[in-house]
């Protein structure tokens, strides 16, 4: 028989956690430049990246991303603590300090040889998944040498996991509290980040899609609703935050247009639940909290945001649940994955091919080695 491992060892054989995030600017200062490492090889001219920017000069520049990685860190590390369990949690982001491989880099040199990533994003894409093991494979590649030995893992997309959807039903359910009437009879719009259609196209061919993930977290968190508050409700999915070309086909409805169509159709009451997203950042606060209320008044609807999972508990708990879950399975043991919905848990190493940004292109960057073709 195997035996068990005390709480202090249950992150075995991993040394570090590391909290990979977008990243965000944190004084007007730093937007153009921000902006200029998002979009890295496009060749976008600057005075596109200000028209953009002015999103984040509305709040004198400073994205509140940062304070919500740090507060979530935080969050991690207490719940860590309370269970006895002994891992580092570092952060990096891919696009603004404290850069990823600035953070590697340290935590390297203090000794650290095996590092799992706990990516900020729940749902698996291109832009949500693949992309971010893409950004670590050059993170290794510029470490050189230094990283000899070094082995990244990644646990798998969160979405249906128990914590983060209670964390989403609870933040739901106190949104509709503040609705005259309450939640019952109300129209819950869940809200994401929007994609091209290539990538829902790529994503759908090796797993279930980007917007089927969110289909099914939707219905897990309706009927839950309706079990444990007695109510009547209905709901939709809508998108936010799409860029580029106006040519290029994104997953839609806009959440705009959406609230406009649901006012024609005398829907009065709606709870705007921005499921898609971890934190309430910049798409969240901008796009949803300012334009996507304003329309909302201008056609009619009593709206309430729901809170983002952030750092509520049960999103926290859920995902060191996850770390010891992915630890044990790398020490050989089979321990029990626990989902909501009727999604499997994604796998711990990505498919081939998997969330590619269209379907059979070649990127170019390479990925984690032992993630994925």
């Amino acid at each position: 028989m195997t035996p068990m491992a005390s709480s202090a060892d249950v992150a075995a054989p991993y040394d570090a956690l590391l909290l990979l995030s977008f990243g965000g600017p944190n004084r007007a200062e730093d937007v153009t430049p921000f902006l200029r490492n998002v979009v890295r090889g496009k060749n976008i001219p600057d005075e596109r990246l200000e028209a953009v920017g002015e999103h984040y000069h509305v709040f004198a520049g400073k994205s509140p991303i940062n304070q919500q990685n740090l507060a979530l860190r935080e969050a991690l590390e207490a719940e860590l603590g309370r269970r006895g369990i002994r891992l580092p949690v570092i952060w990096g982001n891919r696009n603004w300090h404290p850069y990823t491989v600035d953070t590697v880099r340290d935590a390297l040199a203090f000794g650290a040889r095996r590092i799992l990533v706990l990516v900020t994003s729940a749902f698996a894409s291109y832009s949500g998944s693949r992309q971010y093991r893409e950004h670590l494979a050059l993170m290794l590649e510029e470490l050189g040498a230094s990283a000899h030995g070094l082995q990244i893992d990644l646990l798998r997309p969160f979405f249906n996991d128990p914590g983060f959807a209670e964390a989403n039903i609870e933040a739901i359910a106190a949104a509709g509290s503040e609705l005259p009437g309450g939640l019952d009879g109300a129209h819950v719009v869940y809200v994401t980040h929007s994609i091209p259609d290539t990538m829902q196209d790529a994503s759908a061919m090796t797993g279930p899609g980007y917007r089927e993930q969110h289909e099914d977290l939707q219905r897990v968190i309706d009927d839950e609703l309706r079990r444990r508050h007695g109510v009547e409700l209905t709901s939709s999915l809508s998108y936010c935050s799409r860029s580029g070309s106006p040519r290029t086909p994104w997953l839609e409805p806009d959440v705009n247009d959406h609230l406009e169509s649901l006012a024609a159709a005398d829907t009065r009451r709606v709870v705007i639940a921005p499921i898609g997203f971890v934190s309430d950042h910049m798409e969240v606060i901008y796009d949803l909290d300012i334009e996507a209320m304003e329309t909302a008044a201008k056609v009619g609807i009593t709206a309430a945001r729901a809170g983002t999972a952030g750092t509520a508990a049960p999103f926290v708990s859920g995902i060191v649940d996850m770390i010891v879950e992915r630890a044990a399975r790398e020490r050989g043991l089979t321990p029990e994955v626990p989902v909501v919905g009727s999604l499997p848990a994604f796998p711990d190493v990505a498919p081939p091919g998997s969330c590619r940004m269209r379907h059979g292109e070649v990127t170019g960057i390479p990925v984690v080695a032992g993630t994925e073709d």
